[in-house]
């Protein structure tokens, strides 16, 4: 067999023709905002936007075309075209806010202020190159912390914008390009995929699974639209039909996506309605499923999956488990007014990692704080869902292997101790190995958390105590986007690199990252560890 070897310029050569395809895919998905901007006669960002896309295809092409055959990558490349490809996406889907932020005039950015607000438009925060980063990556990481004090304030176009972002990049901008764009080979796709996404196969082919998992995330999406809108036009009925349509639109964007971005002011809590809060938390269940677990449930047509699924299950389960005893742990604090509403809301939107936000996070007692963030955005929802955190599935393994361990004294030496988990039977090796794998990752996220908090607790404001800055450090690594209000433009430019990094990690689990740090420092070699 012929051991093909990779050179540093072969190696350049793939990884910059695959982010090309990246950027051609960004620059094309641009004629959306484009067209809304258009739609709602914002020219300024219309021409922001033209210039955007032109840059990003300009480039992208010139890598795409322009490399000519490269050589197949490996799994490890795969993993730095998935960590450098974020990366370029995040810069390079930054030029928008940029751009429309230095050429829109001030009196015409004011214009996007609505009628009776007396603040500014916070459509001057993103002149700050930082800033813009900033957003991009929390958008397309589907975090949701924002750097727009005022989000009505910016512009329909860029509103949109930012919601079409994170809901590009929950069901993965690699997944997107595997499904629009020719790669070299199937055993391209499947590195790629599997880089990005849980690697599960749904079709014979990756590129079959890839379009098929679009159309899910898609039709998914739509239903969330049609029951956003119908339950706005029913429980509020006096709310314009414009503002109807457009806040869906965001909303059903920024729940399948988990995302959280809002088109309105103080995020849901601008509806001032009990009932609407309710209305959206279905949205923000489904966007924590598992995509494959859809792809099941609509060929087998069988709505006991939604039961008999572990993960689903799970989530449900800690869905309503987790918001009633913070809703109790708020009653007790006798902080809030109305715990049952704000717990409930708050721990679906801290588990299934979407971020909306219906209260005051800081001032919160300590107690609520430290369980909203350890049982909700740590966990986080279904491993193959859009979701940040830990994952459900490692956190019912570790539970699984806590049993499996007790229960393995009480059997014979002479005994095989295969243990049932999610469907299949495991031996005691591959249990040992899925433990393993969880295990180190789960301790590289929590470490990854408790520095950020540390770094956080010394460059935040002042007004905010340790658990508060546990509190945002969790929000950024787990992609989640609640804030206790450390995230603003006056923060520290170290602590907004640091959750910049932190949003870009939690997206790709961490690994990818890693490797490409590793590769940045000591190359592709083998190295005894």
């Amino acid at each position: 067999m012929n051991i093909i070897k990779h050179n540093s310029f072969d190696t350049f050569k793939m990884l910059f023709k695959q982010i090309g395809g990246l950027l051609v895919v960004l620059g094309g998905a641009m004629v959306v905002p484009l067209i809304v901007s258009a739609v709602y006669a914002e020219f300024y960002s219309v021409l922001g936007f033209l210039l955007s896309l032109t840059i990003c295809v300009t480039i992208g092409l010139s890598l795409y075309k322009g490399i000519g055959t490269t050589l197949e990558p490996l799994n490890r490349h795969a993993l730095i075209i998935a960590a450098l490809g974020w990366l370029f996406l995040a810069i390079m889907g930054a030029l928008p806010f940029l751009i429309i932020a230095h050429i829109t005039p001030d009196h015409i950015a004011n214009l996007f202020v609505p009628s009776g607000e007396g603040y500014s438009s916070s459509l001057v925060y993103f002149k700050n190159p930082l800033h813009a980063v900033f957003e991009s990556m929390s958008a397309f990481t589907t975090t949701g912390l924002s750097m727009a004090v005022h989000e009505p304030s910016i512009g329909k176009g860029l509103l949109f914008y930012r919601s079409f972002a994170q809901w590009l990049g929950g069901a993965g901008i690699i997944v997107l390009a595997i499904a629009v764009l020719s790669q070299n080979s199937g055993r391209t796709a499947l590195f790629l995929y599997g880089s990005e996404s849980s690697g599960e196969r749904l079709k014979p082919t990756v590129i079959e699974t890839a379009r098929s998992i679009w159309k899910i995330y898609l039709g998914i999406t739509l239903f969330s639209l049609v029951y956003l809108v119908a339950g706005t036009l029913i429980f509020l009925p006096d709310y314009p039909i414009s503002n109807v349509i457009f806040d869906s639109v965001n909303h059903a964007m920024a729940a399948q996506s988990t995302g959280g971005f809002s088109s309105l002011d103080n995020s849901i809590a601008t509806y001032g309605s009990a009932k609407m809060e309710m209305l959206h938390i279905l949205p923000m269940i489904l966007g924590a499923l598992s995509l494959p677990f859809f792809f099941r449930l609509f060929r087998e047509k069988d709505i006991r999956l939604f039961w008999r699924d572990l993960q689903t299950r799970a989530v449900i389960l800690f869905s309503i488990v987790g918001g009633v005893l913070l809703s109790f742990m708020l009653m007790e604090s006798q902080i809030i007014s109305e715990p049952f509403r704000v717990g409930l809301f708050q721990f679906v939107s801290a588990l299934s990692t979407t971020g909306w936000q219906t209260a005051d996070v800081h001032v919160w007692d300590s107690a609520s704080i430290f369980f909203i963030v350890i049982a909700g955005m740590v966990v986080g929802g279904a491993a193959g869902a859009t979701v940040g955190g830990i994952k459900m599935i490692r956190v019912l393994l570790f539970f699984k292997g806590i049993l499996w361990k007790i229960n393995g004294f009480f059997k014979s030496e002479h005994s095989i101790h295969v243990v049932e988990f999610n469907g299949k039977r495991l031996l005691p090796s591959e249990m040992y190995k899925d433990l393993g794998s969880a295990a180190i990752f789960s301790f590289v996220y929590l470490l990854f958390v408790f520095v950020s908090t540390l770094v956080t607790f010394y460059f935040m404001g002042d007004g905010y105590s340790i658990s508060d800055a546990l509190f945002e450090s969790a929000s950024a690594q787990g992609t989640v986007g609640l804030s206790c209000g450390i995230t603003n433009p006056d923060m520290s430019p170290v602590l907004e690199v640091l959750y910049i990094v932190q949003m870009w990690c939690g997206r790709l689990e961490i690994i990818p990252v890693l490797v490409l740090f590793r590769t940045i420092i000591m190359g592709t070699r083998p190295v005894v560890v």
